[in-house]
């Protein structure tokens, strides 16, 4: 596909999802790099106009140039959007009390901290992306799991013994550091 029809197929995407407005998003294409550019709304729609653009076949790469312009109604201060932050995050079950700090600036939060899982880091991300006033968030939080090696294993080789489609029997499991590998002969693919 050439970058001019790679470029209408990108565009037609934009226009047809009705998640977001594509009247001010540009686009841009060189060798299947799509370059958006110019601004939307609030930064979930910045997210999902990305998304669509990578979703179409063709595209190799997005760079997004999206600039965030909060309509004027739906402006709140830092302050305002900490405060929500914090709040929101307290009230989310996903995510670990007292382990996460934020920091605001211009409506750009940024998140800081240490979790035990990448669903909690996920979750502090999606829970403070859709704030009113959020032009942008930078997730610095650190997975740092805190699991037994010994415990892991044997919770993985339970787990090969439950399901009836693996010979379980025939797999190992190692841990080294903070990787699991599995060993063995298996009868597929699948």
């Amino acid at each position: 596909m050439s970058d001019h029809d790679l470029r209408t197929a990108v565009e037609r995407e934009l226009d047809w999802d009705p998640s977001i407005n594509a009247t001010g998003i540009g686009v841009a294409v060189n060798d299947g790099v799509v370059m958006l550019s110019g601004h939307v709304a609030s930064y979930p729609e910045k997210r999902e106009a990305e998304r669509i653009a990578a979703r179409v076949r063709g595209v190799r790469a997005v760079a997004g140039e999206l600039d965030v312009r909060v309509a004027e109604l739906r402006q709140r201060t830092d302050e305002d959007i900490a405060r929500a932050a914090a709040e929101t995050l307290a009230w989310n079950t996903l995510v670990p009390q007292d382990k996460i700090k934020i920091w605001v600036d211009n409506g750009r939060v940024t998140l800081e901290g240490k979790v035990d899982w990448q669903y909690q880091r996920a979750a502090a991300e999606a829970a403070v992306r859709v704030l009113t006033g959020v032009s942008d968030v930078n997730n610095h939080i650190f997975v740092t799991p805190s699991a037994n090696r010994e415990l892991v294993s044997a919770e993985i080789e339970s787990a090969l013994l439950r399901n009836a489609a693996v010979d379980a029997q025939r797999i190992r499991v190692e841990t080294a550091g903070d990787r699991v590998m599995l060993r063995g002969k298996v009868a597929s693919a699948a």
